[in-house]
């Protein structure tokens, strides 16, 4: 069947060629497996250590993610991340997993986080816990894979809202309430006690070591975005209240220890209805999410100590079952109030999208808009969320297809996380990368949402992303703002209350991050966060001398410079600029000038794009080095592809595959010349094919994706001295 599939995408393609419009280019390739030694084989320039004792991932020094024998030296973990369902192709068999991990460590990856496994173990089951026999073989395999290949893992302790009770067949819609009932029911406890111990502490045959045991476990995340207030929001219904009924006992049990009485109560709460009884238990929740009161306010901290509760009672289930490892929970909603759920935690981890989308029928919208033009809010969103001194993790995060300026984020998430110092990005995806288009599988038919393996511009991102970020191109900054947190007080009467966006511009300048306000030394955003002017704080840095007072930023003017003057964000003109010694690169949505980026000049573009040249010679420098891979993203869609309205915001067809580049061209020059330089476009499965463009002397060309070869966002520019 798989044969078959492939052989009528090649003729699909074929046909589709001779009737595209001058705009789309078809890609060529059906094999995208990276040869080895190719441009983008990373495998050399990014090993992976074999994991043992030594390669155990811990809490290093400083609060980053490092190896167990050598905690003063930082790790960063670039993520594979792998969601699969039978939707996108499951588990791979023994065979085509070891392909697989193969390939994902010539990528540059080296953690991989296993997403939905009680789902895909569950499929068609109807006793709780009897998992499919052949997925959980194909599931320790690639544990075992993995491991052999350099590729920590990740895992969630829970996924899905089905658990693993038999019986249900919408594992992966939030359709159940387990998430919320093993707050305050100790059957669902008992249930995600028992996935823990059927699960991760089973003997994997294939490894000889229980996986919680295993050096190559990571991390644990207790229960994927389990705060209690996203569950309510996840769940709401029209004409239903908008909190589950099972937290109205617990609630009141809470209050009555804090309060005591009804009347101490109605002191604290205005809206405290007559009717409403501490003593008999009668405390209602609140009846609408968005009206802030003091009744909210309370809930909040109810969430918090249950959260904080909860979490600890989980993790000594993992220390009693021999977990020595890291753990987190909460990675998804940025509130203050699950800021203070994260406190205790080992490690923050995080999930953010921009232009989010939750679905893939047709009718589902997309804004189309530049995560520029709001300064990159779903990053600077999560900075704030970061508790300093601990390692943080980007458990999920995209820039989503369809929206045309997704080539923003190859750029710009690994860029400030480097700058953050944050320990792990994950693009999230059903899985990062495809070993050849054409699998017959519904999710792998044509581009989707979260199919970024598929993605050309999603794919040119993640190549960039490995070198930016876990190479090191991008440096950390040496200035950090914390942002004080006192604990309960902190809380208002507002359930959705984050930190203030004006607050968190901070993020693209130095590092950010949550800070008990008790140990806090020198500059600081304080509290009560209205008293702040950021102004006056990068004034103070500026006179402090922890900000050059070369740098350029302003923020009226839409001009964010970092404190390391590697990255420039230009706000009105839609741009992001990285300079660096081993990776100039930039992202533009308009282009009316040249941008000189030091070594490269962008000096014309037909379109917007994301364009990267980067060193990958042994020791990588721009000034000094002969290899350089070129990145080109335009935009890319599938064939057939139709929307509902003119700004391409509502998907009607989603089309189905060969995927279409957008034809692009841009003119470039490097401040550097050569006896002679060759400029090769570079197959999406890393082939280089014969030159488009020599010459000797100073070094300039105009580059288009427009190949003899086919459309790529790959080229390989070789200079002989």
């Amino acid at each position: 069947m798989y044969r078959v599939a492939m052989i009528a995408f090649a003729l699909g393609a074929a046909a589709f060629q001779a009737i595209a419009a001058d705009e789309w280019i078809a890609v060529r390739e059906i094999s995208l497996e990276v040869q080895a030694g190719s441009p983008l084989d990373f495998s050399g320039i990014l090993p992976n250590p074999a994991i043992d004792s030594g390669h155990r991932l811990i809490a290093g020094r400083g609060g980053r993610l490092a190896f167990a024998d050598a905690p003063e030296r930082p790790q960063r973990l670039l993520c594979a991340s792998l969601a699969w369902s039978p939707a996108s192709g499951g588990f791979p068999d023994h065979a085509e997993a070891d392909r697989y991990a193969e390939q994902l460590a010539r990528h540059g990856y080296n953690v991989a986080r296993l997403h939905f496994v009680d789902a895909n173990l569950m499929v068609g089951r109807k006793k709780d816990f009897d998992f499919d026999p052949e997925i959980l073989d194909r599931f320790h395999y690639l544990l075992a894979a993995l491991k052999r290949n350099g590729i920590h893992w990740i895992m969630d302790g829970l996924t899905s809202w089905r658990g693993a009770y038999g019986g249900y067949d919408d594992r992966w819609d939030p359709s159940g309430n387990l998430k919320t009932a093993l707050y305050f029911y100790d059957k669902a406890f008992a249930h995600w006690k028992r996935l823990q111990e059927e699960l991760l502490a089973r003997i994997n045959p294939y490894t000889g070591t229980a996986t919680i045991h295993d050096d190559a476990l990571a991390l644990i995340i207790l229960v994927n975005e389990n705060a209690i207030e996203f569950e309510s929001v996840v769940n709401d219904k029209p004409g239903k209240p908008p909190y589950d009924p099972m937290i109205g006992a617990p609630f009141n049990r809470w209050l009555k220890e804090r309060y005591g009485s009804t009347a101490a109560l109605a002191k604290v709460w205005p809206d405290l209805h007559r009717s409403e009884r501490l003593e008999d238990g009668t405390v209602a929740l609140p009846l609408d999410r968005y009206v802030d009161t003091a009744r909210l306010r309370d809930l909040q901290a109810f969430f918090s100590d249950t959260e904080i509760s909860t979490a600890e009672h989980m993790s000594r289930v993992l220390r009693d079952l021999g977990y020595g490892g890291l753990i987190s929970s909460y990675n998804n909603w940025p509130t203050i109030q699950t800021g203070l759920s994260r406190r205790g935690l080992d490690v923050v981890t995080m999930n953010t999208y921009h232009d989010w989308i939750g679905g893939y029928q047709a009718g589902g919208r997309i804004e189309q808009v530049s995560s520029l033009a709001d300064d990159l809010n779903y990053l600077r969103m999560i900075a704030a969320t970061r508790w300093l001194g601990k390692p943080f993790m980007v458990s999920e995060y995209d820039h989503l297809f369809w929206n045309r300026f997704r080539y923003e984020a190859g750029i710009a998430v690994p860029a400030f996380a480097a700058l953050q110092g944050w320990d792990a990005l994950c693009r999230h995806a059903h899985g990062p990368i495809v070993l050849a288009y054409g699998e017959p599988y519904s999710h792998k038919r044509a581009m989707l949402p979260y199919a970024i393996a598929l993605d050309p511009v999603a794919r040119a991102g993640e190549t960039i992303a490995a070198l930016l970020f876990r190479r090191g191109d991008v440096a950390t900054s040496d200035v950090t703002v914390p942002f004080a947190v006192r604990g309960e007080e902190d809380l208002s009467e507002d359930m959705q209350a984050v930190e203030p966006p004006w607050l968190t511009e901070l993020a693209l300048i130095g590092k950010i991050g949550l800070q008990d306000q008790s140990v806090i030394e020198g500059i600081s955003v304080k509290q009560p966060r209205g008293t702040n002017d950021l102004n006056v704080i990068l004034d103070t840095l500026r006179a402090k001398r922890e900000l050059p007072t070369s740098n350029v930023t302003d923020i009226d003017a839409g001009l964010i410079e970092s404190e390391t003057g590697q990255i420039l964000l230009d706000r009105r003109n839609g741009q992001l600029r990285v300079s660096t010694l081993a990776m100039e690169a930039l992202a533009h949505s308009s282009l009316r000038a040249p941008v000189d980026l030091g070594i490269m000049t962008v000096e014309n573009a037909d379109g917007p794009g994301a364009i990267a040249l980067a060193s990958i010679d042994a020791e990588p420098s721009l000034e000094t080095g002969h290899r350089f891979l070129l990145v080109f993203a335009t935009d890319a869609r599938n064939t057939g592809m139709r929307f509902r309205d003119r700004e391409e915001k509502v998907i009607a067809d989603y089309g189905r595959l060969p995927v279409l580049i957008r034809r692009g061209a841009v003119d470039l020059s490097l401040d550097k010349s050569a006896r002679r330089w060759t400029l090769s476009p570079v197959g999406l499965d890393g082939m280089v094919h014969p030159p488009v463009d020599q010459g000797s002397g100073q070094i300039s060309f105009r580059l288009s994706n427009d190949t003899p070869s086919g459309p790529t966002t790959y080229f390989l520019l070789e200079l002989t001295e």
